[in-house]
């Protein structure tokens, strides 16, 4: 391989910032630093996209593994100790002008693994976590809406196996929220998701 190819397939890993780093043209460094970006690109907790990340923030604040940094790519949101959890968030409230509370769905849908570190994309599109933490932000009131109120959610903790034996959601792309409450999920507030999910894996090793 030549040395650009080397290069070029080399993985480059994420190191965690501060905030406090500034931007810089060349050798001159500019009196505006990373902080100032996050806070521009990523206030909007409301939105689907961000409200998503938190949400897997939120649940790895609950479990004690916010050291790392979030890989975008990898087959599932979280992982601890030896499981590998996806997290999906969905809620009521928009940012933008609503006529009607919005309709609570979470994606389930199957996909192919890739490796960041290789490049490859695994053959076969399946879900990838042992267990999946769906995140509902239930509040309905625009006038004290805070997505950073942990009180102001509901998580729903249902190992992944229990959608892939049900026929209904087996090959589902996403799943409402009273389909969701059928499967009769572990139900909890940010106060007992960490104890939850733990205790849920213990079971299922039991088992």
């Amino acid at each position: 391989m030549a040395l650009e190819g080397k290069a070029l397939s080399a993985h480059v890993p994420t190191v965690r910032k501060t905030g406090d780093e500034c931007f810089t043209v060349g050798d001159e460094t500019l009196p505006v630093d990373l902080l100032s970006f996050w806070q521009w690109s990523t206030s909007d907790l409301l939105g689907n996209t961000m409200r998503g990340c938190l949400a897997e923030y939120i649940v790895a604040m609950a479990l004690g593994i916010t050291s790392e940094v979030r890989n975008d790519w990898e087959a599932y949101d979280l992982k601890f100790k030896d499981w590998k959890i996806e997290v999906k968030a969905s809620g009521y409230l928009q940012s933008w002008p609503q006529k009607r509370l919005s309709r609570p769905v979470f994606s389930i849908r199957r996909a192919r693994s890739w490796d960041p570190v290789t490049g490859r994309m695994t053959d076969e599109a399946y879900r990838q976590s042992d267990l999946y933490v769906f995140c509902l932000h239930h509040h309905k009131d625009k006038a004290t809406v805070n997505p950073l109120d942990l009180a102001q959610w509901t998580y729903y903790i249902l190992p992944t196996a229990c959608l892939d034996r049900t026929p209904r959601f087996k090959d589902a792309s996403s799943i409402s929220l009273s389909a969701l409450t059928t499967l009769n999920p572990s139900t909890v507030s940010f106060n007992d998701l960490g104890q939850s999910v733990k205790d849920m894996m213990s079971r299922a090793r039991i088992a």
